[in-house]
């Protein structure tokens, strides 16, 4: 039996996203997961660095290979609030990860409008997990910017 769910993990990346949007960043959170254990979590930051690549994925995707000691994560799993980004994607079609979970679609800058073959051919795919919490931290971000 599985200690920890796939719910478990995408919370984990949540509170992430939490921590993005107390800082003023698109609340944007990943996890990455090896043997059942978080490796690495990370939020967006491209206005705490000054860096338009600093995603959450990207940043998570280098402490994990950090943490391994290898650029692979073919045994890997990645939870993300929301659907990568072409530029993410990329760099999860690199990292060869073996499953990638996101909560929110993202109809206008996701990597399935641009190229839903984007991930390596071996990276599952898994959609919509807590996908309401994670959009409705997404349009709360976005109203308190109107506002």
């Amino acid at each position: 039996m599985e200690l920890y769910t796939h719910e478990y993990f995408m919370n984990e990346a949540l509170k992430q996203a939490k921590l993005a949007f107390e800082e003023g960043e698109i609340p944007v959170g990943a996890v990455i997961v090896s043997k059942n254990r978080v490796i690495a979590r990370a939020y967006n930051q491209t206005e705490r660095l000054g860096d338009v690549t600093a995603h959450a994925e990207m940043l998570a995707i280098t402490a994990a290979a950090n943490h391994l000691g290898a650029k692979y994560l073919s045994d890997c799993r990645i939870y993300i609030t929301l659907e990568p980004c072409p530029m993410c994607a990329g760099a999860l079609f690199w990292s060869q990860i073996g499953e990638v979970h996101f909560g929110a679609s993202d109809p206008k800058r996701g990597f399935r409008q641009s190229n839903p073959a984007m991930l390596h051919p071996k990276t599952k795919v898994f959609s919509g997990l807590l996908e309401e919490e994670a959009g409705k931290l997404m349009l709360d971000f976005f109203k308190k910017l109107r506002d």
